[in-house]
């Protein structure tokens, strides 16, 4: 069985019981990067072995989990925070792993997507969650695509390019649109930043800011 498990995505208290007793129970645990999974590990008391497996692996690799898995070994897999597969190099595990006819068990838990969204206040009736926007090929058709769409629209995006997408949010969301930003979620310096897009923007002009953040955008209406 490959189970697939969410881990805190800041909190180390963030973790389910069920989601331990899995680590501790599996025989190999696949890591996105096997240093920050062993701070988990230990919090918990747990040592299952870890193995290594990010967005660089070769086919190789999955080939050989494939082969344990196929020989009934109980793989666990983990990102760095969160639920695997979501933003994250899992899926080609996980659908390798289903094409194998292998059973696949998702251990739900933290996530930063429904953390963002549910805390930035807008309508989660129906919302459309992007990830991380292409960075240079497609993103200007990408921006106008998304832009009229009415549902509530969640983003990834990473310090670096945080006032760069701001910035290009005015140009086709226009600047009064109601956007919440939540930085460093679950951890000591969690925050929501809410505003219109210009207002917001101008917050993270004027801050020295650190961390990964999730964009909520309020739906086009």
């Amino acid at each position: 069985m490959l189970s697939v498990v969410s881990t805190p995505i800041g909190n180390l208290e963030d973790i389910t019981y069920r989601a331990i007793r899995t680590l501790r129970e599996a025989d190999l645990i696949a890591c996105e990067d096997t240093r920050t999974t062993a701070k988990l590990l230990r919090a918990y008391d747990i040592t299952t072995p870890t193995t290594s497996y990010h967005s660089h692996t070769s086919t190789r690799k999955i080939d050989t989990l494939i082969t344990e898995l196929s020989a009934g070994k109980h793989i666990a897999l983990v990102s760095d925070a969160g639920t695997p597969g979501v933003s994250d190099p899992g899926f080609s595990l996980i659908r390798s792993a289903i094409e194998a006819g292998i059973p696949v068990s998702p251990i739900p838990g933290a996530s930063a997507l429904l953390s963002g969204l549910v805390g930035a206040g807008f309508d989660t009736h129906q919302f459309c969650y992007l990830g991380f926007l292409p960075v240079k090929k497609g993103r200007k058709t990408t921006l106008e695509y998304i832009a009229t769409l009415p549902y509530t629209l969640v983003i990834y995006e990473s310090v670096h390019r945080i006032i760069k997408t701001l910035s290009e949010f005015e140009t086709y969301f226009w600047g009064d649109r109601r956007i919440a930003i939540g930085r460093e979620l679950t951890k000591h310096y969690e925050e929501f930043i809410r505003g219109t897009i210009a207002e917001v923007r101008k917050h993270f002009e004027a801050a020295t800011t650190k961390g990964e953040f999730v964009i909520v955008v309020e739906a086009y209406r």
